[in-house]
């Protein structure tokens, strides 16, 4: 979905909530009296925008209201706008012109997710960690939030797979030392300390998502061969011939350092019981 794509839809997502109550009017709301939303996706805000948007404000004022959810203490919570509202605290204003809408939390943790993406100042981390909220704590679904965003379903699981890595590496991502497709080929190594090492060595030799993926499959052929069983000893081998012949199944013997195990198939309980007369005949 484009961007603009995305203004339209949340657009329509706040007008269309509580068009019964008046919760389209522009009211003047003390500055002292609101506060932002800590669930919201966004955790990183761009000091140098802000800054901006102060000037801007000091120049010509809020030109779109913030909107703000009624809490029981008489205060509001942010449900979009907080970089305006954090523009005015810089401004030294009093008050900020909003839209007020009693709505559920979801609601509220869904507009807050299309506002930040139609700005495209989410990370892919923040994404996921929104998705993954509105999927826990609410339980929306992942086409619903598929519909909601403009994306696949698979760009959702996908985005909420990056959460699964090292927080090292997630850390990187955010930084964006390396990319989403890096730290998707990351997560097929289960070890740590081998993700990390690998992501060090993509920021330090600059490594293509391709190159990545090349390095990832050969470590993992190479784990592969190294742990491939070992070939059976020819004693071993021999008793497990010997009982296979006398008890009429497949019988496996494994043994390790300081116990081993041997392993009787049976299929049917006339089976079993046929292995227990011959292990028990004098």
């Amino acid at each position: 979905m484009t961007k603009k794509g995305l203004k339209n839809d949340l657009s329509t997502l706040i007008a269309n909530i509580g068009e019964n109550e008046k919760q389209n009017e522009i009211v003047n709301v003390k500055i002292s009296d609101i506060y932002p939303n800590n669930t919201q996706p966004r955790k990183n805000f761009d000091e140098d925008k802000i800054i901006s948007l102060c000037e801007s404000i000091k120049k010509h004022g809020v030109l779109q209201p913030i909107v703000l959810k009624p809490d029981e203490n008489g205060k509001y919570m942010i449900i979009a706008g907080e970089r305006r509202y954090r523009a005015c605290i810089m401004a030294k204003k009093e008050e900020i012109p909003a839209v007020i809408k009693n709505i559920p939390i979801k609601e509220v943790m869904e507009i807050a997710l299309v506002e930040n993406l139609q700005r495209e100042n989410l990370n892919i981390i923040e994404e996921g960690i929104a998705y993954k909220n509105l999927i826990e704590k609410y339980k929306s679904t992942q086409e619903e939030l598929a519909s909601l965003v403009g994306k696949s379903r698979p760009y959702i699981t996908n985005t909420m797979r990056l959460l699964n890595l090292s927080k090292e590496i997630i850390k990187y991502i955010e930084l964006d030392k390396i990319s989403p497709g890096h730290g998707k080929a990351l997560l097929r190594i289960s070890d740590e300390k081998k993700q990390v090492e690998l992501a060090q060595r993509i920021i330090k030799e600059n490594l293509s998502v391709r190159k990545t993926e090349e390095i990832v499959k050969n470590m993992l052929e190479e784990k592969k061969t190294k742990t491939k069983p070992k070939e059976k000893d020819i004693f071993i081998k021999d008793i497990e011939e010997r009982l296979t012949n006398s008890l009429g199944t497949k019988v496996n013997i494994s043994s390790g350092k300081k116990k081993g195990k041997i392993e009787i198939e049976y299929y049917t309980d006339d089976d079993l019981n046929d292995i227990i007369e011959r292990l028990l005949e004098e």
